[in-house]
C-alpha cells in the first residue's frame, strides 16, 4: 500500500488542499499535478497517484476556489488571475519543500498555468508536461469551432440560438453541451466516479470557471479568452512533454506552437482518446509520463 498524506498551504488568508501519494524522502524526482479549469478539482486527473507505485512521490492539490480548498464565491473577475494562481503553485512547492527539485505536469488550464510557470525559468523544475493544452485562447477556440461544426446540424443551432441569446443555462443547451463533450472531453460514458465529481463540484461553485473562461469549453467569454503564451515559448529551459487525444478539443492546431517553440520537447498522441487520456486511455498514458520523467532521472550518455 503506497502511503498517502493530506494536508493544507497557507496561501495569503486562503489555504490550498493538497494530497501527497508515496514518499517526497525517496530521491525519485516528485510529480506535482495541476488540475484544469480553471475551476476544476483534482479528482478527474487522479490517476495520476498510479505513478507512485514505483517510489514517486506524487502531488495533487486542488486550486483555491474549488474542491477543498479555500472558496470565494463573493470575489469578482478580476481577481481571478494567472499570477494569483502561479503564486499559489509557488507557496505550495515551498511549503512542501520540494520548490528545488520536481517536475510539473499540467492538463488543460493545468498545462497553461504549468507553461505560464516555465517561462519564469524556476530554479528547481526539472521538466514539464502539458497535457490536452492550448498555447493560447484564440487558437483554441477557432478549433472548437471547427469541431463544432461536425456535429449534427440541429446541435449547432441550438447551440448559437442560445449563445446568442444569452440563456446557456437553458437545459436544451446543457443538452447540446453534453453531445459536444462526449465526443471531445471524455469518450467513457456515463462518466467515470472521478470525472462526474469535478463537474458536479464545478456545477456547485462555478466562481472560477465562469469568471475566467465561460459557461462551457467552447464558448470562452471569461478573462482568459486572449490569454496567449506562444511568444514567450522559447524561455522554458527544460524537456517538456506534450500529450494530446485524437479527438481533443485541445486540438492540433492549438498544442502545435508548444512543438514548435520549446527548444527540448517531444509529443504523443493518444489514439483513442479525447481531453481526458489518463482516464480513456489510463494504463497507456501512466506508461508515456513515467518513461519521459525516468529520462529526467537518468544520468547523461558519456562518450568513451
Amino acid at each position: 500500500m503506497v502511503e498517502t498524506r493530506e494536508g493544507f498551504s497557507p496561501y495569503g488568508e486562503s489555504r490550498t488542499w493538497y494530497r501527497v501519494t508515496g514518499d517526497l524522502g525517496s530521491g525519485r524526482l516528485p510529480l506535482v499535478v495541476a488540475h484544469g479549469g480553471p475551476g476544476c478539482t483534482h479528482d478527474y486527473v487522479d490517476s495520476f497517484k498510479d505513478l507512485a507505485a514505483g517510489g514517486r512521490a506524487v502531488v495533487h492539490y486542488d486550486q483555491i476556489g474549488n474542491g477543498r480548498s479555500t472558496h470565494l464565491r463573493e470575489k469578482s473577475p478580476d481577481f481571478w488571475t494567472v499570477n494569483f494562481f502561479l503564486g499559489e503553485m509557488e507557496a505550495l512547492l515551498a511549503h512542501l519543500g520540494i520548490a528545488g527539485r520536481y517536475a510539473l505536469l499540467g492538463q488543460s488550464w493545468g498545462g497553461m498555468l504549468g507553461a505560464e510557470h516555465a517561462v519564469r525559468q524556476p530554479a528547481g523544475l526539472r521538466g514539464l508536461i502539458i497535457a490536452n493544452s492550448p498555447a493560447s485562447m484564440p487558437l483554441w477556440v477557432a478549433g472548437a469551432s471547427k469541431l463544432r461544426a461536425e456535429l449534427p446540424a440541429e446541435v449547432e443551432e441550438t447551440l448559437d440560438r442560445h449563445e446568442n441569446a444569452g440563456t446557456t443555462d437553458h437545459p436544451d443547451y446543457v443538452a447540446a453541451t453534453d453531445i459536444f463533450y462526449a465526443r471531445h472531453v471524455c469518450r467513457i460514458q456515463p462518466y467515470p466516479a472521478e470525472v462526474q465529481r469535478t463537474f458536479d463540484a464545478m456545477a456547485d461553485d462555478p466562481t472560477v470557471y465562469h469568471a475566467m473562461n465561460g459557461p462551457n469549453e467552447f464558448h470562452v467569454i471569461g478573462t482568459l479568452k486572449d490569454w496567449s503564451v506562444i511568444d514567450r515559448l522559447p524561455q522554458i529551459a527544460v524537456p517538456a512533454l506534450v500529450l494530446r487525444g485524437a479527438h481533443d478539443e485541445a486540438t492540433e492546431e492549438c498544442v502545435q506552437p508548444y512543438l514548435d517553440m520549446i527548444a527540448d520537447v517531444r509529443g504523443h498522441v493518444f489514439a483513442d482518446s479525447s481531453h481526458m487520456p489518463h482516464v480513456e486511455e489510463r494504463a497507456d498514458c501512466m506508461r508515456v509520463v513515467e518513461g519521459f520523467l525516468s529520462g529526467l532521472e537518468s544520468p547523461p550518455a558519456t562518450g568513451d
